[in-house]
């Protein structure tokens, strides 16, 4: 494929003639490779319940830092993620983010087999799934140097929010892969492991099912993605958005909206197990309807601004976390379920209107790794929140009390966002 010698896309004519189709394609490759990325990244979250039906004997400790060590890694990983397609390239550093993943992705399937393997080495399994979480931070960096600012939210929308269905994806098909033996040719055997109630599973099928499409998305992003001329930056060129106020301002909303969604979908089936456990088959649906949701707050921010958006997200996200606690003192599915829900698409659209945003705010090689920094922080969600509902649990009998804190945080969220970007003196006004 040619390489592409000039980019100009806020040049009309440009975008129209040639831009828009080399944007298009580079989106169409991201997402399913973000996709990939969330999905390794999430795989302990359903592996981890099952190792010890199989054989395994890790104490409750052990299992919850396997779940929880990809989150850590990968949130840490988005910082150096960040700077690796303005110093690699966008096609050079999918290529090798992409490619990194049958690391971990066989290593598990292999590893899941024998009971006799060591602690150690699950770990340390699970500490490499966090190379996927570092993903969004380098996609989404790339992606927003593609499209012009009039698309941007749209785009990111698009990248982020299909990329973040993995969660959902991981969740939803393990169950059915591991049921049968199809996928275990991969790792030379046929061969199941029995659980404690008789019951027959292919554990390994939860990690080698993913080793194809790992490899068919790494070839089509050497063949088909571009590095774009003048995008290339040295880290040290990046770095300087540390400085930048308006970087932090960013990475408080984005970790209230973002970190909002990963942690709640990473404790969302520890929730239903715990208070509504013959529903947790329902678990799977919050970051589905997250991710969903997220395409649509980036159009409706390219539409109607993002500020704006982002005002009514918080204002909703308060008051879904408020009706949580109400339904659940209550003990009323249908209304605990329905304000979850809320919260999760509340979350999902602003995650899309933040992100529209940094654009509109900072200059376009400042925007791409300032996308990636707050990322990194809002990752962290995904270890922080559950250990938040696990100490409300600890110290107050039941994990709902966590919500008061979040919504305090909506709260102070929705404060720097009027005060900065929305009143009519703004320092800053969107």
């Amino acid at each position: 494929m040619p390489r592409i010698m000039s980019w100009n896309p806020e040049d009309t004519k440009f975008w129209e003639a040639e831009g828009r189709k080399h944007a298009q394609r580079n989106l169409w490759i991201s997402v399913p490779s973000l996709m990939i990325a969330f999905i390794i990244w999430q795989i302990w979250s359903v592996v981890a319940i099952r190792l010890n039906d199989i054989g395994f004997t890790f104490s409750q400790e052990q299992l919850f830092t396997l779940a929880a060590l990809p989150g850590l890694v990968g949130a840490t990983l988005r910082f150096f993620y960040t700077f690796g397609t303005g110093a690699f390239g966008g096609k050079n550093w999918t290529v090798f983010s992409t490619g990194i993943l049958l690391v971990p992705a066989l290593g598990i399937g292999f590893a899941v087999q024998n009971p006799d393997t060591p602690y150690w080495v699950m770990a340390l399994l699970a500490a490499l799934c966090g190379l996927g979480g570092g993903n969004f931070s380098s996609s989404t960096a790339n992606i927003s140097m593609f499209f012009p600012k009039r698309e941007k939210g749209t785009a990111l929308g698009i990248n982020g929010g299909l990329g973040n269905m993995g969660v959902s994806v991981v969740q939803f098909i393990t169950p059915l892969v591991i049921a049968s033996s199809t996928f275990a040719f991969i790792g030379g055997s046929s061969e199941g492991q029995i659980m404690k109630d008789g019951t027959e599973i292919w554990l390994q099928n939860a990690a080698f099912v993913w080793v194809i499409p790992i490899i068919i998305l790494t070839i089509a992003a050497y063949f088909g993605m571009d590095n774009l001329p003048g995008a290339k930056q040295s880290v040290q060129e990046q770095f300087i958005i540390v400085k930048r106020k308006h970087t932090w301002i960013m990475t408080v909303l984005y970790v209230a909206t973002f970190g909002s969604f990963i942690g709640y979908a990473a404790a969302f089936p520890l929730l239903l197990k715990s208070l509504f456990p013959e529903h947790i088959g329902l678990a799977f649906l919050g970051a589905f309807l997250a991710a969903a949701a997220r395409p649509v707050g980036g159009w409706i921010s390219d539409k109607w601004g993002g500020t704006r958006v982002t005002c009514m997200t918080f204002i909703i996200m308060a008051i879904g976390a408020l009706c949580v606690i109400y339904f659940s003192q209550e003990m009323n599915f249908a209304g605990f379920l329905a304000s979850f829900l809320l919260l999760f698409i509340a979350s999902g659209i602003g995650s899309g209107s933040t992100f529209q945003m940094i654009p509109d705010i900072f200059p376009a090689k400042e925007a791409a790794p300032v996308l990636g920094f707050s990322a990194a922080f809002a990752a962290y969600g995904s270890f922080f929140i559950p250990k938040l509902f696990g100490w409300s649990t600890a110290n107050t009998g039941t994990p709902i009390n966590a919500l008061y804190f979040f919504i305090a945080l909506y709260v102070v969220s929705f404060g720097l966002n009027w005060y900065y970007y929305q009143r009519e003196s703004a320092e800053m006004k969107l």
